[in-house]
This record gives C-alpha cells, structure tokens and sequence, in this order.
C-alpha cells in the first residue's frame, strides 16, 4: 500500500510537482497571519503527505525543491534560516517515508511519532548550528499549532489520497 515510488517513474515528479506547488501556495497563505510561518510551520505539510504516501524519493524531492523555490521567488524562508529548514524538511521525509514503509497504515499515534522524531532531530541539529538551544528548539516554543496541523491534517491528507498502482 505505501510503497516508494521510483526516480524511473514519472508519477514521482507529477506527485514532487504537485506538493512543491502545495508547499509553495501554503506557506503564502499562513504569511497573510502575524507569525503564521512560525506558528503554523506550513512549508513541511506537503512533504509529510508526499513521503508518506508515495515515499522517500517523492518526499526528499519535495522537502528539497519547496524551500529553495520559495526562497527564489518570495525570499522566505531567509537565507540565515535555509540550511536548518532543509534538514529539517529531508529529516521530515525520512522519517515519514520509513514510517509508512514500516507500518503499511497511517494512524495518529504513527504521525505524532514521525513529527516528534523530526523536530526532536531537527531541533537539537539547529542547536548545534546556531550554537543555541533556545534558538534551536523555537518550533517547540511557536510552533505546537503547526505540528499540530500536520498531524491533523496530514492524517487526513494522506487518507483522502487514492491507493497508487504499481
């Protein structure tokens, strides 16, 4: 049911389109909100879905391709913010792609596990960059509504997506 689909599949980059777009829209719209980027973490919603319905490549493409688009065309996320957002966002498509591969279901408890492993992950390599914890763990200290919103909604994402033929 969740298996990957591969680089040789032009349904990876139909489905890497579709969610880099969904990644790119997003973000724009949570930015009409004070702080919305921060609270609402947007630009890592698309790559959950992605990764976990239709795997690594799809989710890695995605968790690549959305923050480098965004920064070219609307100069967010900063250039400063860049690097730990791209780890987190690969981390993220990881983490969710092993996930779906490993349990062949999506459930809330699964996606609480997958969004805690990548910001706990992430977090404490942003730490390490910037040589704060404070500064590393900011997503703990604004963003609870966003992960929330990915759990939430990814759950709810993922199921409304129709089962891929091999």
């Amino acid at each position: 049911m969740y298996s990957t689909l591969t680089l040789r599949d032009s349904r990876t980059y139909m489905f890497a389109a579709l969610f880099i777009v969904g990644n790119i829209l997003l973000p724009q719209l949570c930015h009409l909100v004070a702080n919305g980027g921060l609270m609402l973490l947007p630009i890592y919603f698309f790559t959950l879905v992605g990764a976990y319905r239709y795997g690594w490549q799809v989710g890695l493409f995605t968790a690549i391709a959305s923050p480098l688009v965004n920064h070219l065309m609307f100069g967010m996320p900063p250039t400063a913010v860049l690097p730990a957002l791209l780890i987190k966002s690969s981390l993220l498509a990881l983490c969710a792609a092993y996930a779906a591969r490993r349990w062949q279901k999506v459930s809330l408890p699964i996606l609480i596990g997958v969004v805690l492993a990548y910001q706990v992950a992430g977090c404490l390599i942003e730490s390490a960059m910037s040589g704060s914890l404070y500064a590393g763990f900011q997503d703990f200290r604004l963003g609870i509504p966003g992960m929330l919103l990915q759990v939430i909604g990814g759950l709810l994402v993922i199921k409304a997506f129709p089962d891929r033929q091999a």
